[in-house]
């Protein structure tokens, strides 16, 4: 269930995100949602791999290397996914910045409204 709840957070953010962000356009509520299964797997296989490769030039830049890696990834799942477009700057950039923020918003929003979700199941046998 909390599995769930976070994916649905992520849908919203990206909606919103639609909405503020000039560069990010996305067709439907499905397509939020196969994009934030995207943004998932993305951020969870590839983004390692490229984070790990620009770790000099991350180190040179001072960690502001980092925004171009989250906006490598954003853009990534876009083109994996019908119906989610990143163009331009704007939606490369600040994209994932803004995309971040209000997932931590509404993630900690279900957090707080259901806990029992959210928490470490106990164990079946005592």
């Amino acid at each position: 269930m909390a599995s769930l709840l976070t994916l649905v957070a992520t849908a919203l953010s990206l909606l919103i995100v639609d909405l503020v962000v000039p560069g990010v356009n996305l067709a439907t509520f499905p397509a939020a949602l196969i994009a934030a299964a995207a943004i998932g797997g993305v951020n969870a296989f590839v983004k390692p791999v490229i984070s790990t490769l620009s770790l000099p030039l991350n180190f040179l830049s001072l960690g502001a290397f980092s925004f171009v890696v989250n906006g490598l990834c954003f853009w990534l799942a876009s083109v994996l996914v019908p119906g989610f477009q990143v163009y331009g700057f704007l939606g490369f950039i600040l994209g994932p910045v803004i995309l971040s923020a209000v997932n931590t918003f509404l993630n900690s929003y279900f957090v707080e409204k259901y806990p029992q979700q959210f928490n470490a199941q106990e164990p079946l046998t005592k």
